[in-house]
């Protein structure tokens, strides 16, 4: 897990080494702190240990290749700064995209 800084610079070394061939998935998601899956069958009457009405929810973000992975959690007080550079990041690397065939129609 890095910090948004050290993401962000990591996310831009990995979209330089994929610019010829591979891929490079980014996820995007809710994160409330919680490490361990729910067992099943707890009983109900239990107070879970990470109440999401009472904390702030961060947003969990991973991007990998084929052969790394890196990860942040951006807190909320941070998100506006963050996802300033983080489009910065994804428009100056997003260029040599391609669009697909269209289907001509007949």
């Amino acid at each position: 897990l890095l910090d948004n800084d050290q993401f962000l610079n990591e996310l831009g070394k990995l979209f330089q080494s994929t610019r010829t061939t591979g891929s490079l998935r980014i996820i995007l998601k809710r994160y409330h702190g919680q490490t361990k899956p729910k067992p099943r069958n707890a009983p109900k009457n239990t107070p879970t240990s990470s109440s999401t009405t009472n904390s702030e929810i961060s947003c969990l973000i991973r991007a990998h290749t084929e052969h790394r992975k890196i990860s942040t959690v951006v807190a909320p007080r941070d998100v506006n700064r963050f996802h300033m550079q983080f489009g910065t990041i994804l428009k100056a690397n997003m260029d040599g995209l391609k669009r697909p065939p269209r289907a001509m129609k007949a």
